[in-house]
């Protein structure tokens, strides 16, 4: 069997890339509030902070899906 080094070296590249930025963007959405629970509220995030962190999270973790996905068809 042979095989390419360029396309094993760019799969790894892809799959280490997709991974850090899907859980880079679910941290994001999932902290998107900023709100500690509610006991430090006068720090939380407003509501247009709020979904610009939560866009930015959703992209993230999409980029990093389709980086994954295409790891996986090389």
């Amino acid at each position: 069997m042979c095989t390419v080094t360029g396309v094993n070296n760019m799969k790894t590249f892809l799959n280490v890339f997709g991974t850090i930025a899907l859980a880079v963007g679910l941290m994001a959405v999932a902290g998107s509030a900023n709100d500690c629970d509610g006991k430090c509220m006068e720090y939380a995030n407003d509501l247009p902070t709020m979904l610009m962190v939560v866009g930015y999270g959703l992209i993230s973790m999409l980029g990093g899906g389709a980086c994954l996905y295409t790891a996986n068809k090389l």
